[in-house]
């Protein structure tokens, strides 16, 4: 599966933004898709996944009740809504996919569940 992210960008404090990931390749195999972020001198750490059929989410507790994860099955594209913006969500975001996941449910937050990553996206946010 190839990935394409889309939608970064500069906004105040308070903002929002709206990310997109085109998924192309062997898609009907998709078990999850995922966002996650790198901070600068951070690691990269998870934002939030979706179960591509199923629809069930997730969230960090840092992000919750103000990204909303979703997802087109028809594009095959998976979109992170970003609401009350903080300066400490800048990063560049990655979205991620897993097919045919060998991986339990306990470890769909971590970076080892995804076998497919797109180019990431810059998300600054100024205070």
């Amino acid at each position: 599966v190839q990935l394409q992210a889309s939608g970064g960008g500069l906004v105040q404090a308070g903002g929002s933004l709206s990310l997109s990931c085109a998924a192309s390749g062997r898609t009907f195999r998709t078990h999850r898709m995922g966002w996650f972020r790198q901070a600068p001198g951070k690691e990269r750490e998870f934002v939030a996944y979706i179960i591509w059929n199923g629809g069930s989410t997730s969230y960090a507790d840092s992000v919750k009740g103000r990204f909303t994860i979703s997802r087109d099955k028809v594009k095959n594209t998976v979109y992170l809504q970003m609401n009350s913006l903080k300066p400490e969500d800048t990063g560049v975001y990655f979205c991620a996919a897993d097919v045919d996941t060998r991986y339990i449910s306990l470890y769909y937050t971590q970076e080892r569940a995804y076998d497919s990553w797109g180019q990431g996206t810059q998300v600054t946010v100024s205070s």
